[in-house]
């Protein structure tokens, strides 16, 4: 009898390998030495895979609200097979209540702006709430800035994405900033990034 071997469900995304050092060279910097860290819409689960190895301080919690991608984080977690990489929750960042009370940071790379609006203020809203005092909130992707964008193929994929969904679309630190403040949030830095990306930094009062 033939044997079929069960699909993988890990799925692979070129961009992870490009940008994961420099995310984690900013991570090692923010984050202290012992911290529960979520990470928010987590994706395929290679940066959760990655960052749990590079941090083992950090007890990093995968999340995502797409039963395919919690799959494909579950089978890296498997993979990587490290004590600090927590099994991956479903979380919807718009939800009232979160499965998690007290963090110490949260991670959220490449999401807001594949994303409607709401997402982000859920996003925010939770962390004000979930945030331990000086807890952070790390945001890494497109931005643009007083309106701007900070490159023209930045202008393009904003197009494209408003094309795909007019909720959709690169987000303006003036507007993430102003949302933050309202939960609690005070902007303490922005950190250039490969790609004509950025890692924008929150802290909580």
């Amino acid at each position: 009898m033939t044997t079929i071997e069960p699909t993988d469900p890990r799925m692979f995304h070129p961009h992870v390998e490009r940008n994961r050092e420099p995310i984690l060279a900013v991570l090692k910097r923010l984050l202290p030495a012992r911290a529960l860290v979520l990470e928010m819409a987590s994706g395929s689960g290679e940066h959760a895979a990655f960052f749990a190895k590079a941090l083992p301080g950090a007890s990093w919690l995968p999340s995502d609200i797409d039963p395919k991608a919690l799959a494909s984080i579950a089978a890296f977690r498997a993979e990587a097979a490290v004590p600090n990489l927590l099994a991956p929750v479903r979380l919807d960042a718009t939800a009232e209540a979160w499965p998690v009370k007290r963090l110490n940071a949260i991670v959220c790379c490449n999401m807001i702006h594949i994303a409607p609006w709401a997402a982000c203020q859920g996003l925010i809203g939770g962390a004000g709430r979930v945030l331990q005092p000086g807890g952070i909130l790390f945001l890494y992707g497109p931005f643009k800035i007083d309106g701007h964008h900070t490159a023209r193929t930045n202008q393009e994929f904003d197009a494209w994405l408003r094309g795909q969904n007019p909720e959709w679309g690169i987000r303006d630190i003036r507007d993430v900033r102003t949302l933050a403040t309202e939960h609690g949030l005070t902007l303490a830095e922005t950190v250039p990034m490969p790609a004509n990306n950025l890692s924008v930094v929150f802290r909580r009062a």
